[in-house]
């Protein structure tokens, strides 16, 4: 079997962190991507420079450029340091922003066990300590991405798997290192060194490959978010409102619970926006839509269709019990001042009520919706009105 001797393998891994990091660089060198990189990618950055400085102070130390008293425990050294940084970032990433406090002082009590393994023993317990830890660096890594296994995707899972399994056969090069110490038939020590060596490769490439597919996958999944989320109010656009809409019009067409739907609209809002400027008014909308949402279940939704016109669907909900709602509501409004940096500013809000009806399409309930709120509107506006009810045909 063709092998490559020790320096030139550590100088491969050198070389492929330093591509990861110059990948990474460039992924990110547009204005756009390097305003949306966040602190997780800016530590997994550097955590890969210094695997990469580690990776080249111990080729140099294989090769003699570099004495072997600084570059085998220096190199080490910050190698358990870079591993425990890109553990860091993985957590960072799961959304743990205080991992710092724990894994920080963790891995200094690691690069200090290990320069004391290395001065005690030269080899066995060096080995022995360098495989353990490296082992629990990536370990912690395979727990961040396991965290919330439920709501994970495939490729987190998959990865999660991957480095675990990496990081035992890191790690079961210094446990049966410490147990047989003169090898056990055909495994030995330089074969073990072989497979540890193997999966160090592995594991620059599934982290490094595994955390660019993930970006990728974060940016997907927030692209897709933004096409029905209204980025003001943090509430359904109009886009994502109808698309909640459309299984309820269905089921309108079946006997069973009736579905309301209430439009309002924002007395004289676009005073605010002329008179105290468009983030003023964004303040004024956001504030609104908490006020709404207080008033909510979890199985109502409320949208914000154009300028200071919102929207909710109240499933399972009658009309006598809709309008409560909205009354609620515009009482909320009117009751609540909008506190701003500029002013203290006093809202109120009409309302148009109806309820789903098994012939609707989406323009004639929102007509019949729209038809309500104009009366509301010139009936003296903070005030609910109901939708007129069907007209049964008469019995001739």
């Amino acid at each position: 079997m063709m092998t490559m001797d020790p320096t030139t393998m550590v100088l491969v891994l050198a070389l492929g962190n330093l591509v990861l990091c110059s990948t990474l660089f460039f992924s990110d060198a547009s204005a756009d991507a390097a305003s949306n990189r966040g602190p997780a990618a800016a530590t997994w950055g550097l955590s890969k420079q210094v695997q990469a400085a580690a990776w080249i102070l111990l080729c140099l130390g294989g090769a003699r450029v570099v004495p072997e008293p600084l570059a085998i425990p220096g190199g080490w050294a910050l190698l358990i340091g870079g591993v425990a940084l890109e553990a860091g970032a993985l957590w960072e990433a799961a959304g743990c922003l205080r991992w710092r406090r724990a894994l920080v002082p963790l891995a200094i009590a690691a690069v200090f066990a290990f320069l004391v393994s290395y001065w005690i023993d030269e080899e066995g317990l060096r080995t022995l300590a360098a495989a353990l830890l490296l082992g629990a660096f990536y370990l912690l890594a395979a727990v961040a991405l396991a965290r919330g296994w439920r709501e994970t995707s495939m490729l987190q899972r998959a990865l999660a798997i991957a480095i675990a399994l990496l990081a035992l056969v890191v790690a079961a090069r210094g446990i049966l290192v410490l147990v047989m110490p003169g090898g056990w038939r055909w495994l030995s020590h330089d074969l073990l060194r072989q497979f540890s060596t193997a999966a160090f490769y592995l594991l620059m490439l599934v982290t490094g490959f595994g955390w660019l597919l993930l970006a990728r996958e974060r940016l997907q999944r927030d692209m897709a978010r933004l096409e029905v989320i209204d980025l003001v109010t943090e509430t359904a656009n109009r886009r994502g409102f109808f698309s909640a809409l459309a299984p309820w019009m269905a089921l309108a067409r079946r006997p069973g619970s009736p579905t309301s739907l209430v439009v309002l609209d924002l007395d004289s809002f676009t005073r605010v926006n002329d008179g105290y400027g468009h983030p003023v008014g964004d303040v004024v909308l956001r504030h609104v839509a908490d006020l709404c949402r207080r008033q909510l279940r979890d199985s109502d939704l409320l949208g914000r269709l154009v300028g200071g016109e919102f929207a909710l669907l109240l499933p399972r909900t009658g009309s006598e019990e809709a309008m409560l709602v909205a009354e609620r509501m515009r009482a909320a409004i009117e009751g609540t001042p909008v506190k701003t940096e500029r002013a203290l500013i006093s809202m109120t809000a009409s309302f148009g009520v109806t309820t789903i009806r098994p012939d609707d399409s989406n323009v004639t309930l929102f007509q019949r919706a729209g038809a309500a709120l104009r009366a509301a509107k010139e009936g003296g506006r903070n005030v609910v009105r109901m939708a007129p009810r069907p007209v049964a045909p008469e019995m001739e």
